[in-house]
């Protein structure tokens, strides 16, 4: 009897353990599914798109639906419990963003938070996650992209309607002085006032260019990717773009060229799109800026970069493009999409001519830039950036200075320095198209 009774105990004993051991993993599950922290929440607004980003410690499940009249979309998260920091998302929706109007949070079901983003307009949205990466941890993307988008082509030909319109003018008078000198050679070819017409006539400086230059110019990273980050705290994305804007300003000041930003804020642009929205616009010449970081502070001076497809040109320019390739997965590419299948096709074209010719303009100037900063080195380097694979348009990287060096980051986020990088790309563009200016468009263009 005494052992029937040890085995009962010992059976009720594993019971009670299995029991317990049950409702520890119970509990471990339901911190699993529960207990997700939210770390941050960020919206970047653009005219692209409007992206919202949460970032929690763990993945984070989601459901969405979109309603009309209003639109609306509705995501519910799970395993969360409302806290001030999924409230201020509500506080950073600002009144010029495009596709947002306002975003209402609230605890829809007990571990269940339910956003409802109120729109100005219908959209198409992209909802996708992203692991750990860099100084991120998990995060919830929701891109809303505007169902009609943009044609960035259209709106760069309304902005340059007038320039367009003088160009021809100017154009037409030439023609003009031309016809009438040539008539009046064969009327009496000794003749020196007829001789003279040409040659005293006030002709344009723009006269020999028989449509307007297109200039992509590309301000680096952006949103989510801050790009590298210096000891005092600038931020390259910032650097760049205010580079990229002052640019912008002297393109636009030039009778026969016209400007166009591949980003004109603080939002996130995938390298691809970067380079398809230069082909979309018709470019002539791609401009990426950049102030780059390197593992050692002392490293200073400004390079520029064209591509290559047989190899970096140095160890320091295939550290810099690795570097620059990855900003899709810091900056939060859904890689889930077709576009995403057509970005590799489109980044696996490139042709001899193109980069024979981003080798001229980007000599050009380095030029330039040499003449009132320190140069990394004094010949265009090359190696695989993505962002140069556009195979039918000339595409230069221009690394403005290190921000990783204490002096040159001082020397970047300076007026006077901004302005003078801004002036000698001009140059050196200018000097590029005046050897080499661009063939007329096909009608069928």
């Amino acid at each position: 009897m005494s052992g029937k009774k040890v085995n009962h105990s010992r059976r009720q004993h594993l019971k009670t353990s299995a029991k317990f051991l049950s409702f520890a993993l119970l509990l471990t599950e339901v911190d699993i599914a529960w207990g997700a922290k939210i770390l941050g929440v960020r919206i970047w607004p653009s005219e692209d798109y409007t992206r919202i980003t949460l970032e929690s410690d763990t993945p984070l499940p989601i459901t969405q639906q979109i309603l009309t009249n209003p639109d609306r979309l509705v995501v519910d998260v799970q395993g969360l419990e409302l806290n001030p920091t999924l409230k201020d998302l509500v506080a950073k929706v600002k009144p010029n963003d495009p596709y947002v109007s306002q975003i209402r949070v609230g605890q829809f079901q007990p571990g269940i938070v339910r956003l409802v983003f109120d729109l100005k307009e219908p959209i198409k949205p992209q909802l996708f996650t992203l692991d750990p990466v860099g100084e991120y941890n998990y995060r919830m993307v929701f891109d809303l992209y505007p169902t009609t988008p943009l044609d960035p082509l259209m709106a760069l030909v309304r902005s340059s309607a007038k320039k367009e319109s003088a160009l021809e003018k100017a154009n037409e008078e030439i023609d003009l002085i031309a016809q009438f000198a040539t008539k009046k050679e064969k009327e009496a070819p000794k003749n020196p006032v007829a001789q003279a017409i040409p040659e005293t006539k006030d002709v344009p400086a723009s006269a020999k260019y028989k449509r307007l230059i297109t200039i992509a110019i590309d301000p680096g990273h952006g949103g989510e990717d801050p790009g590298a980050i210096g000891a005092a705290g600038s931020r390259e994305k910032n650097v760049v773009l205010s580079i990229a804007r002052r640019l912008k300003e002297k393109i636009e000041g030039e009778t026969y060229m016209r400007p166009y930003l591949t980003r004109d804020g603080d939002y996130f642009v995938p390298l691809h799109v970067r380079v398809q929205k230069a082909r979309k616009v018709e470019a002539d010449l791609f401009v990426s800026i950049h102030a780059d970081a390197f593992i050692e502070s002392r490293a200073k001076g400004a390079s520029v970069f064209a591509l290559s497809q047989m190899g970096a040109s140095s160890s320091m320019a295939r550290w810099m493009a690795n570097k620059e390739n990855a900003s899709d997965l810091i900056g939060g590419i859904n890689i889930k999409t077709q576009d995403r299948q057509v970005a590799n096709l489109l980044l696996d074209m490139s042709t001899t001519a193109q980069i024979k010719d981003s080798m001229q303009v980007g000599q050009s100037i380095l030029k330039q830039i040499g003449g009132f900063a320190p140069l990394h080195k004094g010949k265009v380097e090359q190696a695989s950036f993505a962002v140069l694979k556009a195979p039918d348009i000339p595409s230069i990287l221009v690394e403005t200075a290190f921000i990783s060096n204490p002096q040159e980051e001082a020397r970047l986020n300076d007026d006077g320095y901004q302005d003078r990088i801004a002036e000698a790309i001009l140059r050196g563009i200018k000097e590029y198209f005046s050897k080499n200016p661009p063939v007329a468009r096909r009608l069928n263009s």
